[in-house]
């Protein structure tokens, strides 16, 4: 991770946007990989809490699919709620299985059997809010995946800020107002300590393709083009919201 300096407005820039939808007394439960943009997550939902008085817990969820490096990460992730006093559970999903058994991409399956575990712990654990970690650069790479693979006008939305996940609870996104940069720049000024999944650096999937080799491409035509995508699909969003 290279060294980045924390620019001082961007905790305030966090604040007013995750207090959008993230209210006194609700119970937030944080999908946490371990990864920086969960663990940035999980540290300023816990300054958050404190102020705003709600409860949080994390999740880690275990895809059975790096051997002991994925243990690693989970006990990563146990000592780190421990460190910050935030209730943690762990839930372990055979992805390879799961996409066996579904005819899916191993990506997909991955990602369907994450969302069932959130769902689970989300319900027994009484939560109000499931909080994940996508940040403005994810906006971007999403915007360029649907467009890819053919969407609808609707797919250049993007990723939601907010959608139902299940009955009483809904999937809140509050970093979706910074980038990667200042995920990392936050976790520097904090002394945060992270993990990394080594499958981010295989390029074999359609994400990490276009987070690897298109958007740094695009970028020498035009370097603001991240913020260019995310910007136009924050505008589709509220276009699509006024017609529903």
């Amino acid at each position: 991770m290279t060294k980045k300096s924390f620019d001082a407005s961007v905790l305030p820039r966090m604040r007013a946007f995750a207090c959008q939808f993230i209210k006194r007394g609700d119970s937030v439960l944080v999908g946490l990989s371990g990864g920086p943009d969960s663990v940035c997550l999980l540290h300023f939902l816990r300054y958050l809490a404190a102020e705003k008085h709600f409860d949080l817990a994390a999740l880690h969820v275990n895809h059975s699919l790096r051997g002991a490096a994925a243990d690693k990460d989970q006990s990563f992730c146990r000592e780190l709620c421990k460190q910050l006093n935030v209730e943690f559970f762990a839930r372990k999903i055979n992805a390879r299985q799961l996409a066996e058994k579904g005819r899916l991409s191993l990506e997909h399956a991955a990602r369907k059997g994450r969302y069932q575990a959130l769902t689970q712990v989300a319900k027994k654990w009484g939560a109000t809010q499931v909080a994940l970690g996508h940040h403005l650069d994810d906006q971007a790479e999403t915007v360029l995946l649907n467009l890819l693979r053919g969407t609808q006008a609707k797919g250049l939305c993007g990723i939601p800020v907010t959608r139902p996940l299940t009955a009483g609870v809904q999937i809140v996104r509050p970093l979706l107002c910074i980038t990667r940069a200042e995920v990392e720049a936050y976790l520097q000024h904090n002394r945060l300590s992270c993990v990394t999944d080594q499958t981010n650096a295989d390029d074999a999937f359609t994400r990490n393709w276009i987070r690897l080799r298109l958007l740094p491409m695009l970028e020498e035509k035009q370097p603001q083009i991240r913020a260019h995508l995310a910007g136009m699909a924050a505008q589709l969003q509220e276009l699509f919201a006024a017609k529903e």
